[in-house]
């Protein structure tokens, strides 16, 4: 430490001077120094003020990790260096008066008197791991273009303790797009340095307006590829004293840290392989805007497992020429992350019946729906007009048969205006106020190139379909409303996306491949076990611990979901029992078999037993190796 106590005081000697509006120490931060050693946060508070700070950084410790609380009146920190003197070891230092920031100095030694009476806090900085990323090959660009790292002031409130009210800040890295695995792994095993990145993605969804002008530090310019990266950030400290509004306070100043002898935990750590469950992968989930989603390894791996299960093609149908690897795992991030979802099923392939629908897509969505439901998700279903009032007796009976808590809402959509899908989507048909955040087609009939609606033997059912593919053509022009389609054919809605496939492999595909594309696209063999499929995903990811802290990105203490919890989510998945009773309403309201017509137990020519009894079961033994 002697080192580096020595270059700290020639820093001192030279720190630029600035308008006490902005908080920055340009050209003495401490990222380059003493590289691959953790550097530290300081918080000086009077000792009466201790115990609620101390309770605010337990309950926020991705931005505050709490390494020291000092004893009032205690100089040094020894359990993270020897003979240190927080009077004199930051660089820079910042001086508050009843939360005003009055002043900067390079020592504390004229308030001696006052420390005497004050407690500190050295929390963990993200200097510490940048060491470990370079090796990694990652560049850092702050430390290339020799500025401190870029600071925000974000739009999410901490979890509040007492007078301690206030705002996260956040750290930006620029990061290529082809480093995000590297680099979530390697700070994922720091979280005394903050941890992994909170945010990949558009700076808007953190409530950031500008890159280019932090509220702390320097603005760090992205090179080409670059995505930028977000972390929880120390100087959340500096915000909790000015909300505060002590009469007295210091803080380190932002980028000019307490360095400590204590070695970076990335730097042994990354010379071991992380345990799946403790290594996280990154998937991107949304171009408009810009929003990459984080899972561990070993949850990536089951849900690929679900979708070679419900990829099985018992039919024949040769539907494997459609498959994308990790629509269900990207669809089901992008799930994750939604708030409100709209649900769409119904193929009158059968044209000649009454009804015309098919027992493929209901037992979906409805098994969709409750998984949702039990993730606290807002849902709704919109489907034919013509069908609204049978749909809803469906409804009513799966309800009382248990196969789904609570009625999920349904809705018709006609078009009949040019504007009628922004204002069906958006509130008072404004885009920057959408209603759902993710829509989801499940066996719904497609719109293929030349306007009409095919089933899988060429036949045009358009006069029994609504235009509900309108809702998802303009929801691609909608920034933050995701899209996923789910079929086992290649002429449902949302499979446009792999629509050349369709043409060439599958049978009449030139003339039924649907037109409409979705964000994903879920091949399985039957479009219900898309929908299986996907509930037990929702399941999974909600008991993945990296998942659910960038889900929350970072804020409150990272909590296992409760007991009750558990159980509603688990009661909420697909059994086999639900799911042949969900099947005898929809035979009980006259709805057929899609392949052969069939009024009975069947879907797509499959008899429920054992076709779809055994994958149901299938599904749910996978699932259940991830509790």
């Amino acid at each position: 430490m002697f080192q580096a106590w020595q270059g700290i005081r020639l820093l001192t000697n030279s720190i630029r001077r600035y308008p006490v509006q902005r908080l920055v120490c340009v050209k003495a931060t401490t990222t380059r120094m003493c590289s691959g050693y953790q550097q530290a946060n300081v918080v000086i508070l009077h000792k009466s003020l201790a115990d609620d700070f101390e309770a605010f950084c337990h309950a926020n410790p991705s931005p505050l990790p709490l390494l020291y609380r000092s004893q009032p009146g205690e100089w040094g920190c020894p359990p993270l260096t020897a003979d240190a003197d927080i009077r004199v070891d930051c660089p820079q230092y910042c001086v508050f008066k009843d939360g005003l920031l009055v002043s900067r100095v390079s020592s504390l030694m004229s308030y001696s008197g006052q420390l005497q009476d004050m407690v500190s806090f050295y929390l963990g900085c993200s200097f510490s791991f940048e060491r470990t990323l370079r090796e990694a090959g990652v560049p850092v660009r702050n430390v290339e273009q020799n500025c401190n790292v870029s600071m925000f002031r974000t739009s999410l409130q901490c979890r509040g303790v007492g007078q301690f009210q206030c705002p996260m800040v956040v750290t930006m890295r620029p990061v290529p797009e082809e480093k995000l695995d590297i680099v979530a792994q390697i700070t994922h095993l720091t979280p005394l340095a903050h941890g992994g990145p909170i945010h990949i993605g558009d700076p808007a969804v953190l409530g950031i307006q500008d890159v280019s002008r932090p509220e702390y530090g320097d603005p760090v310019a992205l090179g080409p590829g670059d995505v930028p990266a977000f972390w929880a950030c120390g100087v959340t400290g500096v915000e909790a004293v000015q909300s505060c509004k002590p009469p007295l306070a210091f803080t380190h100043s932002p980028g000019c840290m307490f360095l400590t002898d204590r070695e970076d935990s990335s730097v042994s750590a990354s010379t071991s392989p992380p345990e799946p469950d403790q290594c996280p992968l990154t998937f991107s989930i949304s171009q408009q805007p810009l929003h990459y989603s984080v899972a561990s390894k070993a949850v990536v791996q089951s849900i690929r497992d679900l979708e070679k299960i419900i990829g099985e093609d018992p039919g024949e149908r040769g539907i494997h020429a459609l498959f994308v690897q990790d629509e269900l795992l990207r669809s089901c991030l992008s799930l994750s992350h939604s708030s409100s979802v709209l649900i769409t099923t119904g193929f009158p392939t059968h044209y000649t019946h009454n009804p015309p629908e098919e027992t493929d897509g209901p037992p979906g969505a409805i098994a969709i729906a409750a998984t949702l439901q039990a993730l606290q998700k807002e849902v709704a279903i919109v489907t034919d007009h013509r069908a609204l009032e049978m749909n809803q007796r469906i409804m009513e009976d799966a309800v009382k048969k248990g196969v789904i808590k609570t009625a999920v809402p349904l809705l018709s959509y006609q078009g009949k205006s040019p504007d009628s899908a922004l204002h069906f989507l958006c509130h008072d048909g404004d885009h920057k106020k959408p209603r759902f955040d993710h829509l989801v087609a499940i066996e719904r009939s497609g719109r293929a190139s030349d306007g009409n609606y095919y089933n899988m033997r060429g036949v045009n059912i358009k006069h029994l379909v609504d235009p509900i593919d309108d809702l998802f053509t303009t929801a691609s022009t909608i920034p933050g409303i995701s899209t996923t389609g789910i079929g086992d054919g290649g002429n449902e809605l949302g499979m446009g996306k792999v629509k050349e496939a369709v043409r060439e492999h599958m049978p009449n595909g030139s003339l039924i491949a649907c037109d409409v594309a979705a964000d994903f696209a879920i091949t399985a063999g039957v479009s219900n076990w898309g929908g299986y499929g996907m509930a037990c995903a929702l399941y999974i990811l909600s008991l993945c611990p990296i998942h659910q802290r960038y889900l929350h990105k970072g804020l409150g203490q990272p909590h296992p979901p409760t007991q009750d919890q558990h159980q509603a989510w688990a009661a909420s998945l697909p059994t086999v029992a639900k799911e042949e009773d969900m099947l005898s309403i929809l035979v009980q309201h006259g709805v057929r078999s899609g392949k052969t017509g069939t009024l009975g137990m069947e879907v797509d020519g499959l008899t429920f037993h054992p076709t779809h009894s055994d994958l149901i079961i299938k599904l749910r033994d996978r699932t259940s190796q991830r509790k």
